[in-house]
């Protein structure tokens, strides 16, 4: 039997967090870290680079719908039960202030709002070193339950 289908969504990241269970290869890609986790949380850390950037000299909007996305999807896994999965059905990110690989590191935290049988939306902020809003979004998953 998979292992990962005995344990809840929370366990898993858990582990995820710990080092138990490897990162997803996105994060190894983007250099991201889980560094919190909760009961329908998730905070991801990871510095800035100017290999992120746009030809404008900013952080592509790709990079930052990928945390954001890690962030609220985790926290939605962080809040389903054992032998459940999850998958992104739609994402909306909105950005609120520009920022360059210079400006040092970054935290993404998504929060479940709402985790049901079948769906799951959560939220989730992008903030710099000094806390200011960069980019805000929402998320609703389609919620696998256990067979």
């Amino acid at each position: 039997m998979n292992k990962l289908a005995e344990m809840t969504g929370l366990e898993i990241m858990t582990a995820v967090k710990d080092g138990t269970l490897p990162r997803a290869p996105i994060a190894a890609v983007l250099d991201f870290d889980l560094t919190k986790v909760s009961e329908g949380f998730c905070r991801f850390e990871g510095d800035l680079k100017p290999d992120y950037e746009n030809p404008m000299g900013t952080i592509h909007g790709g990079y930052t719908a990928t945390l954001l996305d890690s962030a609220m999807a985790c926290a939605v896994m962080a809040a389903l039960p054992k032998g459940a999965g999850y998958t992104t059905l739609e994402i909306k990110v909105n950005y609120v202030k520009g920022f360059t690989g210079q400006d040092g590191r970054v935290a993404a935290e998504g929060k479940t709002i709402h985790v049901g049988r079948r769906t799951a939306t959560a939220e989730g902020h992008l903030y710099n070193e000094d806390g200011k809003l960069l980019a805000h979004g929402t998320t609703t998953c389609i919620v696998f339950p256990p067979s």
